[in-house]
């Protein structure tokens, strides 16, 4: 017997839970399907980062800051720990530190970033000292940081509990078309069915997406323990990021970061190296990342790669590290656009993510998409 809503959805990551939540809070009833037993793709296997600052002016910083709300209202509704004290990226050399200086002096006071830098004494206090090794420390005061491994089930809770959203988990979605999808739990009807399945790119609506041309990146990740007491409770970068964050990477003087790397560090820039660390509520930290591209992610891991990324972080942290655990990430990108919503049929459309910043924009990003297929913008 078919079952009817009013809106399914495929797929209970990031965006997924998004778009049920911009739904259900219409008063909609929304259904959602996961083919594992609790989410594993990419918004559990990340390092939690909600960046305002990375985020280049236009649409995709728009669409951050009210993320930034969202995951706010979150905060108050599901209980989720969020911290919002921001993120620090460190400058280790004097071309990082010109391009935080230039970034600070024009397009932050342009496009009203939320920043500081930090140097002398306010960087030598910072953390007891820990990170007086540096040049200067950008602090972006609107970035946020959570554990996804307990977030998304704690909103997935909230959405079933209060919002009365029905989950089926171990299931598969076998096919959909307008008004009807097709599944391992039965048949399901509904005016709008909205695909947010991560980089699986073959299951559903394959030929529409084979469009994009889409490829997959898969990134090697750490969880550690720092040899000292950090306590550390903001997200760090340092001036790597500077070139992969397109609020940095299209200025003047990012082009000579690139030419140290590619003088100094090539293996960095072969490998997509770039280092990120998020604390997590035990005293631990997530380390990485690596991104290597192609149509499928290679299951294998390289130990090369993951000594670069300790190295990094113990010369960033000024500490040793122990490593607790290793995995992949691995996400959809490099699409025609940072994202994609597609909308194939009357009543068919799917949201995907060409880029690794779906905890940064992906709450906004759907709020917008659920309002353009009710009719509302």
């Amino acid at each position: 017997m078919t079952q009817h809503n009013d809106m399914l959805i495929v797929g209970a990551g990031i965006l997924g839970l998004s778009h049920a939540y911009a739904a259900a809070k219409r008063g909609l009833k929304v259904t959602v399907f996961e083919r594992s037993e609790t989410p594993v793709g990419a918004s559990v296997r990340n390092f939690g980062q909600a960046l305002v600052t990375g985020q280049p002016p236009g649409p995709m910083l728009e669409l951050a800051r009210a993320s930034r709300e969202i995951w706010g209202d979150w905060t108050q509704l599901a209980g989720l720990q969020l911290k919002r004290n921001g993120s620090y990226l460190f400058a280790r050399t004097e071309s990082e530190e010109q391009l935080l200086e230039a970034f600070c002096a024009g397009r932050a006071v342009e496009h009203e970033y939320r920043v500081n830098l930090l140097r002398g004494a306010a960087l030598r206090d910072l953390y007891g000292g820990q990170f007086r090794h540096h040049r200067a420390a950008l602090h972006g005061m609107d970035d946020q940081q959570l554990y996804s491994r307990e977030a998304i089930p704690a909103l997935i809770d909230f959405l079933r509990r209060d919002l009365g959203v029905t989950f089926h988990f171990s299931t598969l979605v076998r096919d959909i078309e307008p008004g009807r999808l097709h599944s391992t739990a039965g048949s399901f009807s509904a005016e709008q069915i909205i695909v947010c399945s991560g980089h699986d790119y073959q299951t559903l609506l394959a030929e529409q997406i084979a469009e994009l041309e889409p490829q997959i990146c898969r990134l090697q990740m750490l969880r550690a323990r720092p040899q000292v007491n950090l306590n550390l409770q903001h997200a760090l970068l340092t001036g790597l990021s500077c070139v992969h964050y397109g609020a940095f990477a299209d200025l003047p003087e990012a082009a000579a970061v690139q030419a140290e790397i590619l003088r100094y560090a090539p293996h960095l820039h072969e490998n997509g190296i770039h280092l990120l660390i998020s604390p997590t509520p035990y005293g631990e930290l997530i380390i990485g990342d690596s991104h290597h591209y192609g149509r499928d992610p290679s299951p294998f891991n390289a130990e090369q790669v993951d000594d670069w990324m300790i190295e990094l972080a113990e010369q960033t942290l000024g500490c040793k590290v122990q490593v607790l655990e290793r995995w992949q990430g691995v996400y959809g990108s490099r699409g025609p656009g940072p994202f994609s919503f597609l909308r194939p049929a009357k009543g068919v459309s799917a949201a995907l993510m060409h880029t690794g910043v779906g905890m940064s924009v992906g709450p906004a990003m759907a709020e917008r998409n659920i309002a353009t297929v009710l009719g509302e913008i």
